[in-house]
């Protein structure tokens, strides 16, 4: 049985990865698995440096293959953040709520026109050995004024979908995994592994 190990402590985007990956003939590994996986640092200028990094280190450190994640909202009218820094917008000890609470009083008055926004998502998969292969996703949307939805995370309860009239966080989970960015990015992911471990 092929192996591939998780390299994220994130549970809300290991249940995301867990849905869209659990039919493929792979065992996968998580932090709650292997005792003593590394902490890493975010430290990379892109979504791209960021889930590279975290692959490299958990693919090196397992001798497994690693599939790393980086995911980032890009706000218009903020010119593109909080992009790289999402999970840490509002600062030190940063919470989805205190990020959403941040943002949100950022473009308090803005107009619906200006609130356009997109989440991206960068999936990076490291080989031992030294290969790898990038996987990107990206879901467009605006910004709402207030939390809309009790699914989801992150900034989902405020990132609006005009053709469907609701929030990421109004979507159930394998609603919003057939149209989000991750979702995108893990589909492709999905049909790499099958080739990959299949033909």
């Amino acid at each position: 049985m092929h192996e591939i190990v998780l390299a994220t402590h994130n549970e809300d985007k290991i249940s995301e990865i867990l849905q869209v990956l659990k039919k493929l003939p792979i065992t996968i590994f998580t932090f709650k698995d292997l005792r003593g996986l590394p902490s890493i640092i975010e430290d990379g200028r892109s979504l791209y440096e960021n889930a590279f990094k975290k692959a490299l280190i958990i693919s090196t450190h397992t001798g497994k293959i690693a599939l790393a994640d980086d995911s980032g909202l890009e706000v218009d009218f903020l010119n593109g953040e909080p992009g790289v820094y999402s999970s840490r917008f509002s600062g030190p000890g940063a919470t989805y709520s205190s990020n959403n609470k941040k943002l949100l009083e950022l473009l308090q008055g803005v107009p619906p026109e200006k609130r356009k926004a997109r989440f991206v998502c960068v999936m990076v998969l490291y080989f031992p050995g030294g290969s790898s292969k990038t996987f990107k996703g990206i879901l467009n949307g605006e910004i709402t004024t207030s939390p809309r939805g009790e699914n989801g995370f992150g900034y989902d309860p405020i990132f609006f979908i005009p053709k469907l009239g609701k929030t990421l966080a109004e979507l159930s989970r394998e609603e919003k995994n057939k149209i989000s960015h991750r979702g995108k990015a893990l589909k492709k992911v999905y049909e790499f592994l099958n080739r990959y471990f299949v033909e």
